[in-house]
């Protein structure tokens, strides 16, 4: 069996996520194991072009790792038939014409959500992408996480019987960056260069939700600058002009209803960072990224509300683990199964319908700005199906 290599651009490779994420978690780690296995045993070798602003970043990056190849000309990069792939981890105001450069060079589109600011471009790129006959992914990571991928055996297995519920709970305490640097970066938290928990959370639900539960029909969210001054990387006060917290109700086909609150200005008090309630006719789980616990129909206790007496039951102890059964590697990270899973695609010649492309992606897009559009007008918004771009 031989081992084959595969070019890939990684823009934005000095970010945070570019960086941590996509390049050291998954790409480098892809390379240290040998590549990727292919369905007839051949092995796919990432071969890296990091593309970037900051020469003297880039420079230290590609010593750190002991790659070759790196660059800050964009065009150079995307005119260079070695690299077949486009990847891109820039902040989102900043991805749509690179993205069209891309697809226009002929390459293969890995990227980043949100794809863009807003609806109409991100329909566009999708559209761009079919007519070029592009296999395009956008990263849904979620989907690869221990906890969700549980969830989604206790959802195919049938535990649940009917799902009459999701609540969840994302979020935690972002530091204004004052007395204490904040914990992510301060355009997150400006609406002019494409911030806000809207625009980088609901393309997450959007995927978790439709993937794992069903097909949105309408959104009614409210938004909230909660905390209104902060300060940047440079410990200058600026004023936060983008939604810190976002409370949403989705309500699906079929019935089932979602309600997700979002937010970095909450003091946590659960098991992780995210979690999802779901409740069912024949049972329940509580699932975060990596646990998940389940309470059937059978072992359900009979509570009776009577605030009169305390109540010396423990909740928590009706709960049962749901077990890894992963074999004895274990779950490995989700942006790397995710991109094993692309490249799989791309290397195998499946043709250009990855299940999680750019059209994937604009419904993401989609879904949050219904959800600022609701909390401004104040109203519930239905959104009609959209399978093709």
């Amino acid at each position: 069996m031989a081992t084959r290599r595969i070019g890939i651009i990684v823009n934005g490779a000095t970010g945070r996520m570019g960086y941590r994420q996509h390049l050291v978690r998954s790409l480098l780690a892809i390379r240290e194991q040998g590549g990727v296995e292919l369905a007839g045993g051949d092995r796919l070798l990432p071969e890296l072009l990091l593309v970037g602003r900051n020469e003297e970043k880039l420079a230290e990056i590609a010593e750190r790792h002991g790659l070759q190849n790196w660059t800050t000309d964009l065009d150079a990069a995307l005119a260079d038939d070695d690299y077949e792939v486009y990847f891109d981890a820039l902040v989102t105001s900043r991805r749509l014409d690179n993205l069209k450069q891309a697809i226009a060079a002929g390459k293969a589109i890995y990227t980043e959500k949100p794809i863009a600011e807003t609806f109409e471009d991100a329909l566009e790129l999708a559209r761009l992408a079919k007519a070029a006959g592009a296999v395009s992914g956008v990263v849904h990571d979620k989907l690869y996480l221990p906890g969700l991928l549980k969830l989604r055996r206790l959802i195919d297995s049938g535990f649940f019987g009917r799902i009459l519920s999701v609540r969840g709970e994302f979020g935690y305490w972002v530091y204004e960056g004052g007395w204490q640097p904040a914990q992510r970066p301060s355009w997150n938290y400006r609406a002019e260069d494409g911030g806000g928990i809207v625009a980088d959370m609901f393309p997450h639900w959007n995927y978790v939700i439709e993937e794992l539960f069903g097909r949105i029909e309408d959104v009614y969210a409210q938004t909230a600058t909660h905390i209104t001054e902060r300060w940047d990387e440079n410990g200058e006060k600026y004023t936060a002009t983008a939604d810190d917290a976002a409370y949403g109700v989705f309500r699906l086909e079929g019935g089932t209803v979602v309600q997700m609150n979002s937010s970095w200005d909450v003091r946590v008090h659960r098991d992780e960072l995210v979690e999802f309630q779901i409740d069912g006719t024949d049972g329940s789980a509580v699932v975060g990224l990596h646990g998940a616990w389940i309470q059937p129909r059978e072992a359900t206790p009979k509570p009776v509300w009577n605030p009169d007496v305390k109540d010396e039951h423990n909740y928590h102890d009706d709960w049962i683990e749901v077990p890894d059964n992963q074999g004895p590697a274990g779950f490995d990270n989700g942006f790397k199964v995710q991109w094993e899973d692309f490249l799989r695609h791309v290397g195998e010649g499946r043709g250009a319908e990855y299940p999680y492309d750019l059209l994937a992606g604009a419904r993401g897009v989609r879904l949050a700005e219904t959800g600022l559009a609701s909390a401004a007008e104040g109203r519930r918004i239905a959104l009609d199906p959209l399978t093709e771009a």
